[in-house]
């Protein structure tokens, strides 16, 4: 998407708007907010939006970090210990894979 013809209070909008939609459980959201707004926040000469953006992306990057943490842990987590936790795990999982029972 190319925001660079959009005015100033369009994307200060669109960038709330992704914000707030990255609570929906959609860091996938809160990561292309960053990625479409760093160089506005960061980049381009200030003007009276650019700190309501800044604002923005850096707590997408934040959210955007937590989650990634957090579901890899747990990836890790329950991939060492599926086996261990028996049908409880089984139950969990949508895939049963082949190997130790």
């Amino acid at each position: 998407m190319d925001i660079s013809k959009a005015t100033n209070p369009r994307k200060l909008e669109l960038c709330r708007k992704y914000f707030f939609a990255g609570f929906a459980f959609l860091p996938f959201v809160w990561a292309i907010n960053v990625c479409w707004f760093f160089t506005e926040a960061f980049h381009k000469p200030p003007y009276s939006e650019q700190s309501q953006i800044k604002r923005y992306v850096i707590y997408s990057a934040v959210g955007t970090l937590f989650w990634l943490t957090v579901l890899t842990a747990w990836i890790i987590i329950f991939q060492t210990n599926r086996t261990a936790w028996g049908a409880t795990a089984d139950y969990m999982s949508f895939i049963i894979p082949l190997g130790s029972a």
